[in-house]
């Protein structure tokens, strides 16, 4: 498909049908389109303005959320998941803060250079806000190319990635039209050419869509190399006394870096091992074993339930805490407005076992 008619289809159906009431749309403000950017990597829409508006409340402006402890940025993102994104976006606001005086550069190759931002989202920023002439290329606008073009060079390997840039960087339309061309690229990935069941029928781009021409929408993109999933079983100890329950910082690196959880053993006997060593009083029981599915990792956590007395003596205390992992007691509510991972959020919202 040649770039006129592609662009020309594009930009009328999107002025026509696209979306256009998004909060971070309809604004050159760099810092909301970043926000957005990061927000939808991997995350759809639906999800993520109830997101970008509380983020927006807490952290107005770029300097607000450098500003802000990692812990609060952490706290506000709970239940996005991706949790290194929303690191990447502290210390990118940090980067901009001090090291740009806090304006975002304008120039694509130099926004590429920041935490966090990767060419599309580069290339998002410098051409929305700041008029560069940039192609973007996220999942959802690798989908709609691939598809239109027939372009079947497997996006596993570097070259055949770099050869869809060029393609993209090509198709450009004039720079009036770019704002909205773009735009239709990511709604049309987004709404009609979905990853499964395309409504072709509807698609702008359908009477020259070379997949759609094969019959072959669902073997577009091509991309041999697949994520290796992996397995993994813990015991989480959910430990109550008097109304607190005591929460750990995971590790700055890992699964769930940086957030608060609760403690993690290896399995149940692992726990009651150091339970028995450490004479802990109380009683337990087990709850129900849940899978997490991360991106590569399916991980069954058994949450296991001990409440401990609400008075002991000093010296018992001190033996008890002595075998935790370094954490501290909060409140239900105090726990609740730390930066957790979302299975443990639901399992402490849902409140203690009866």
């Amino acid at each position: 498909m040649k770039a006129p008619p592609l662009a020309t289809a594009l930009v009328a159906w999107q002025r026509e049908h696209g979306r256009h009431a998004l909060p971070w749309q309809n604004t050159r403000d760099p810092y909301r389109v970043w926000l957005s950017e990061i927000m939808l990597q991997q995350t759809q829409v639906s999800t993520v303005l109830g997101y970008f508006d509380r983020f927006l409340h807490r952290f107005p402006d770029v300097a607000s959320l450098a500003a802000a402890p990692l812990d609060d940025v952490l706290a506000l993102w709970s239940g996005l998941g991706y949790y290194s994104r929303a690191r990447n976006l502290h210390r990118c606001a940090q980067a901009v803060v001090h090291g740009h005086g806090g304006r975002f550069p304008r120039q694509s190759d130099a926004l590429v250079s920041l935490p966090g931002i990767g060419r599309s989202t580069a290339a998002a920023i410098a051409a929305f806000c700041f008029d560069e002439r940039c192609a973007i290329l996220d999942g959802n606008v690798k989908r709609v190319l691939t598809r239109a073009l027939g372009f079947d060079g497997d996006l596993a390997n570097a070259r055949q990635e770099q050869a869809l840039w060029a393609l993209a960087q090509d198709l450009l339309p004039a720079s009036a039209d770019m704002p909205a061309y773009t735009q239709g690229l990511m709604d049309l990935g987004a709404t009609l050419c979905s990853r499964r069941s395309p409504a072709c029928d509807a698609c702008p781009l359908a009477a020259h869509c070379v997949a759609r021409a094969q019959g072959r929408q669902d073997a577009y993109p091509v991309k041999t190399r697949k994520l290796k999933r992996s397995q993994r079983a813990n015991t989480l100890l959910w430990l109550q006394q008097g109304g607190r329950v005591w929460m750990v910082q995971r590790a700055s690196t890992g699964v769930w870096a940086g957030l608060w959880s609760l403690p993690e053993w290896a399995d149940e006997s692992a726990l009651l091992a150091t339970a028995t060593a450490a004479g802990w009083p109380g009683h337990y029981q087990l709850l129900p074993t849940f899978k997490h599915v991360l991106t590569h990792l399916d991980w069954m956590l058994q949450p296991l339930f001990w409440v401990w007395p609400e008075r002991l003596a000093a010296p018992h205390q001190a033996g008890c805490e002595a075998a935790l992992p370094a954490g501290r007691w909060c409140t239900l509510g105090e726990a609740l407005a730390l930066g957790l991972p979302a299975p443990v959020r639901r399992l402490l919202e849902a409140g203690p076992p009866r």
